[in-house]
């Protein structure tokens, strides 16, 4: 049965719901299985929400064809669902993006290059926000596309940034492909460059992934936790006269931001 079947179907038999009271009540019915990550019984959702167990029944149904509630387990009802995740995932990029392009526009004003947003998705790092700089030959990587993580100012921030468990899952499956003649080869490689992250607050790409183009970049969090890279790509020859500029006024600005983010 289809999500809009079931809940016409609730419709037909509880005419007193108004579409905006089904849509009150699931939210009613997330919330109260947010708070109970084991799972709860139509029963007990029924005597939480304060809805009529057959209603709840109805609007639960619907829920799960779109993956937004589970099975717990055959005895205790309904958990939330993947489909909850890939929403949060979404809501969290669109927050740091949010807080953080006031910043990426100072950032080219102030210095003239582009300045990139990435997040950790899937493996890869994904550009989610982008300003450009003024000049006529500028680094661009556009909004949506990916950068692997063993090459790139971004992935290197982020991983660096991870907890010791969670990196320990890339191990197996990083795809080491030489990009250019700097790109890092190895595990043992990448491990060491990330312990120098760690030790100094950001990175360096150094055409490892694309010759003739550098960057820096360092990780900055949201208010929940959520975790992106903000780098500055430009020319080799551009780059190199204006190295410790770019670091030292990205680690500035990064560092007022968070301070902001903190009160």
């Amino acid at each position: 049965m289809t999500a809009r079947k079931v809940i016409a179907r609730g419709f037909s038999k509880d005419s007193a719901d108004s579409g905006v009271q089904v849509i009150a009540r699931a939210g009613a019915i997330l919330r109260a299985l947010g708070q109970h990550p084991d799972g709860l019984t139509i029963r007990q959702i029924s005597q939480l929400v304060s809805v009529p167990r057959s209603t709840v029944q109805r609007i639960v149904e619907a829920l799960d064809n779109e993956n937004l509630v589970i099975s717990a387990s055959a005895t205790s009802g309904v958990r939330l669902g993947p489909a909850l995740s890939a929403l949060a995932a979404l809501t969290k990029q669109f927050d740091i993006a949010k807080i953080a392009h006031p910043i990426m526009r100072q950032l080219a004003r102030e210095l003239g290059e582009t300045v990139s947003l990435a997040v950790l998705d899937n493996g890869k790092a994904v550009v989610v926000e982008q300003v450009p700089g003024i000049h006529a030959l500028r680094a661009f990587t556009a909004v949506g596309n990916s950068l692997p993580l063993h090459c790139s100012a971004s992935g290197k921030a982020l991983l660096a940034a991870l907890p010791e468990e969670r990196l320990a899952r890339f191990r197996s499956r990083m795809n080491f492909a030489p990009l250019t003649r700097n790109t890092l080869r190895t595990w043992n490689e990448l491990e060491r460059e990330l312990q120098w992250v760690r030790r100094h607050g950001f990175a360096f790409d150094r055409e490892e992934h694309q010759d003739g183009i550098c960057a820096v970049g360092t990780v900055i969090y949201g208010p929940s936790g959520e975790m992106a890279a903000l780098t500055i790509p430009a020319p080799k020859e551009r780059f190199a006269a204006t190295e410790k500029k770019l670091t030292r006024t990205l680690l500035e600005r990064c560092h007022t931001l968070q301070k902001r983010l903190r009160r």
